[in-house]
């Protein structure tokens, strides 16, 4: 099976999966954070959570030998008065990296926080 096949075979095996686990959490399958994003502004309780998939992730758990997938949790940090958007915290993270100089593989977590409304832009107003 060359490599398209093989990413294509996932892709849908991974649309058909009912959904990864991790910490007890169900995770959606997804290929960049902003599904999740759409789906945490929606949520009553503001979280979304997800594994990315795809040539990415794939490309980043080689280069670090890393030992989980890459795990994507979305939370609501603030709701603002425009309907539909809020300030979101996003975190990637991933158990078993080994970088570079570092004694011994470890959980590596990135988080940003972003303002973002359901039409995909920032809000108006941050009130």
């Amino acid at each position: 099976m060359n490599r398209t096949a093989l990413i294509r075979f996932a892709l849908v095996i991974a649309a058909f999966a009912p959904c990864a686990r991790a910490d007890d959490v169900a995770r959606t399958p997804v290929t960049d954070p902003r599904p999740l994003m759409f789906a945490a502004l929606q949520a009553s309780d503001g979280q979304a959570h997800g594994v990315l998939i795809g040539d990415v992730a794939e490309a980043i758990t080689k280069r670090f030998s890393a030992s989980s997938p890459i795990y994507i949790d979305v939370s609501t940090e603030k709701r603002y008065a425009q309907p539909g958007c809020a300030r979101l915290k996003v975190s990637f993270w991933q158990d078993g990296v080994n970088l570079p100089g570092a004694a011994a593989p470890r959980r590596q977590t990135v988080e940003f926080g972003i303002n973002y409304c359901l039409d995909g832009r920032p809000p108006g107003s941050l009130s």
